[in-house]
């Protein structure tokens, strides 16, 4: 027995009793967490072990555990010039009484902490070796290839979707078509990222999706902090200047400005603005 939670329920871990599925972990891995370090997010419980590792607890129910599985953290271990913690083994299992999936990722310890929340609403004090390290990885990330396909907010990211969310949003007359797919984490946030020695982590989602939704995804959670966002846009520029770059600028302003967006976001009026400006720049061609 884990959590007695009805399949039609909307579970947040933050608030859930997970105990249970924490014994269940420890005795599987043969390993024991550190109470004082658990920390408990919407879909994920982590924490730091008695050998020195991180071990990364998941819940997901079966519909949203594509084809290719949800084993993203594993595969992403043969990534070759991509910073990130190294992945030591896992366990899977289903949940005796609920309809869910539950798959614990045990890797090594992050070199920094993360740089903050996944919205930020100050400036963090990065060097540029950190901007240089993210650049390498992105890049490196970029140019690997894969048939896995990316699952931003655990949906399979297709041109459908990229279609459905930026034509539920904004109107003007230009084409969604995306042209080049290439391999993303699919979740680049404040929140995945270390600092002062880059990072990236949590790499569940990660597969092909069009050029620049890492870059665009950054940049929204940083336009709270304008000199943040603006540095994000110079560093990718040349994500941000491809048309499949516009294309997902305009995709992570949709789930700013979209049905679920809150009057208070501080995002709302420069998310607006910006897209504003590239839909003119894709009906200029």
């Amino acid at each position: 027995m884990t959590l007695s939670v009805s399949a039609g329920q909307a579970v947040d871990l933050r608030v859930q009793p997970v105990e249970e599925v924490l014994d269940r972990v420890e005795r599987s891995l043969q390993v024991r967490l550190l109470p004082d370090t658990v920390v408990r997010k919407r879909r994920s419980v982590g924490a730091r072990t008695d050998r020195d590792t991180w071990v990364r607890v998941e819940r997901r129910s079966p519909d949203k555990i594509a084809d290719q599985g949800w084993n993203g953290t594993e595969c992403a271990a043969r990534l070759e010039s991509v910073a990130q913690p190294t992945w030591q083994g896992c366990v899977v299992w289903r949940d005796a009484d609920e309809p869910v999936m539950w798959r614990a990722d045990e890797t090594g310890l992050l070199p920094a902490a993360p740089v903050g929340s996944a919205v930020l609403n100050e400036a963090p004090e990065l060097p540029n070796e950190w901007w240089e390290a993210l650049n390498a990885s992105l890049d490196a990330l970029a140019a690997h290839r894969t048939r896995r396909v990316a699952t931003p907010d655990t949906d399979t990211i297709t041109q459908e979707l990229v279609t459905e969310s930026i034509r539920d949003v904004f109107s003007g007359h230009f084409d969604t078509t995306v042209q080049r797919w290439m391999p993303a984490h699919a979740d680049l946030n404040w929140a995945n990222v270390t600092a002062p020695v880059f990072s990236l982590f949590d790499w569940e989602d990660w597969g092909n999706a069009p050029q620049g939704l890492d870059s665009a995804s950054l940049w929204a959670s940083s336009l709270a902090v304008p000199a943040l966002a603006d540095r994000v846009r110079q560093e990718r520029r040349r994500d941000f200047e491809s048309r499949d770059g516009r294309l997902m600028t305009l995709f992570a302003c949709s789930k700013i400005l979209g049905p679920y967006a809150h009057p208070e976001d501080p995002r709302l009026a420069p998310a607006r603005r910006v897209a504003e400006q590239v839909i003119e720049e894709l009906q200029a061609g």
